[in-house]
């Protein structure tokens, strides 16, 4: 009987579960289901289907059950972050939860800072300052008399509220409350103050659990439903970007991170907050990492800007779109990937052709020169934050480590290259899975430490390495980019 670990990987655009394990051959995995997960709009708000989300993962649990000579040893689930579930006393839960592309935040930091001083906070949780935070989420929905706040007993981050429909047990696990702007950076727990402000405390949330940390069991409902016994589920790394940075496939620490999908996250990993006057006028972020990491990173408008695109053309393939951007004319037009503009526009392609209008710039016309535009802007912004990095970092930076769904495109993986002037190892594109079984390998005692089986990885997955070339031109571009930027 072969054992795996099964792994359920939820980002904002699509979600699949996963069987996977290491094996004396290394990192064995299949994937049992694919399913998108769509935003749902409704009375002017935009929420997410948790019941849908949670049906896909019965139905990957049910086909896994089937599976002959595999022995599920365990559960995990990572989601995306910020977003949470309102459950009532009677334990139910009390609506579909917001998304954080929900407008209904817009202004909120600054309405929260009129009662508490935004560096006070920042000094407080060392967190990126984004209108959709779970603090100001919780904070508008205070103002506005949000009937579910009102009536909630808890408050479950998505993948706490996932493994409570499929255990009964209640949990905040650390790394994705870290992504709320209300965990103390130096306790690593809960911060009273800003619960405080929102009119909670830490009666309103599960019990606290670090990464490796056991929820509990399936309920007799879903072993009944799926046909498996009373299998645990683990609280992996439940922030998607934690689980894959526990996967990047390095070898010493020397190195920074682009988690690269719908959003873009580079940084650092160090071994305590890093909260300076630097980070907070430069909106860096500290959240929780594997191993009492600190993940240093900013926040980078991804594949967002490409994948709204791509709705509007028909869902054309990625290697066309690369051809057709390889062909266009180097560095026509540029813009900030992270301008207001390109958070939730109704035609993501006008709102590109407006940036460029508005920056005097060569207007895209073509589909090539829009993606050719998206890419070798992104590349320059990566170039801004690593230049900000390195100086906030207390190691050296010798590489870049891509991984998730973008280290596939050897094209932007080289043009990060170029524009960064450091080496860029792509891979692997399943970070995020990786990362999930990494931790609940560990939590069985399969594993020793994540620096071994970072090793492990590195062995085990094909890898991309891109090394720099077009300096001069780059330069340049960058020089200009940041004058279009800033």
């Amino acid at each position: 009987m072969k054992q795996c670990f099964f792994a359920v990987d939820l980002g904002a655009t699509s979600g699949r579960t996963i069987l996977g394990g290491f094996t004396s051959n290394g990192l064995e995995m299949e994937e049992v289901n694919r399913f998108p997960n769509h935003i749902i709009e409704a009375g002017g708000h935009f929420y997410w289907d948790i019941y849908e989300l949670y049906r896909h993962i019965i139905e990957g649990l049910k086909l896994a059950a089937r599976k002959e000579g595999v022995e599920i040893t365990s559960i995990g689930i990572d989601t995306w972050g910020v977003d949470f579930v309102c459950v009532g006393k009677d334990g139910a839960l009390l609506r579909q939860p917001y998304s954080y592309r929900d407008p209904h935040t817009d202004g909120a930091p600054e309405a929260f800072f009129a009662r508490v001083p935004r560096n006070q906070v920042y000094a407080w949780t060392g967190t990126q300052v984004l209108n959709f935070n779970s603090l100001f989420q919780l904070d508008t929905l205070r103002r506005k008399g949000d009937s579910a706040l009102a009536a909630a007993d808890k408050i479950l981050f998505m993948p706490d509220a996932l493994s409570y429909l499929l255990t009964g047990e209640m949990v905040t696990e650390y790394t994705i409350a870290s992504t709320a702007q209300m965990v103390n950076a130096m306790t690593r727990r809960l911060e009273p103050e800003l619960l405080k402000a929102v009119g909670l405390t830490e009666e309103n949330f599960g019990r606290f659990v670090d990464p490796g940390e056991k929820v509990g069991t399936l309920t007799v409902e879903v072993q009944r439903m799926t046909g498996l016994g009373a299998i645990p589920v683990i609280a992996v790394a439940g922030h998607d970007t934690a689980s894959a940075v526990a996967a990047v496939p390095a070898m010493n620490s020397d190195f920074a991170y682009l988690s690269s999908g719908t959003w873009s996250l580079m940084g650092v990993e160090t071994e305590a907050p890093v909260i300076t006057p630097e980070t907070e006028a430069l909106n860096f972020t500290n959240e929780g990492g594997v191993a009492g990491t600190i993940r240093l990173l900013k926040n980078i408008c991804g594949m967002w800007l490409l994948e709204r695109c791509r709705a509007a053309w028909g869902e054309t393939s990625y290697p066309e779109l690369i051809a057709e951007a390889n062909a266009c004319t180097p560095f026509r037009s540029l813009i900030n990937p992270d301008d207001a503009l390109f958070a939730n526009p109704a035609d993501m392609e006008q709102a590109i052709k407006t940036y460029c209008r508005n920056t005097q710039q060569p207007v895209p016309e073509s589909r090539g020169e829009v993606v050719r535009c998206i890419f070798e802007s992104l590349s320059l912004r990566y170039r801004q934050v690593l230049d900000a990095l390195r100086q906030l970092s207390p190691r050296p930076v010798e590489m870049l480590h891509v991984i998730g769904g973008g280290s596939r495109n050897d094209l932007l993986n080289q043009w990060t290259s170029n524009a960064i002037g450091l080496p860029v190892v792509a891979g692997p594109s399943e970070a995020t899975a990786i990362g999930n079984i990494m931790m609940q390998a560990l939590s069985a005692g399969k594993a020793k430490d994540v620096a071994s089986m970072r090793q492990l990885v590195n062995q085990s997955i094909p890898l991309k390495q891109f090394v720099p070339n077009n300096t001069p031109e780059w330069e340049a571009a960058y020089a200009r980019f940041k004058e279009i930027t800033e």
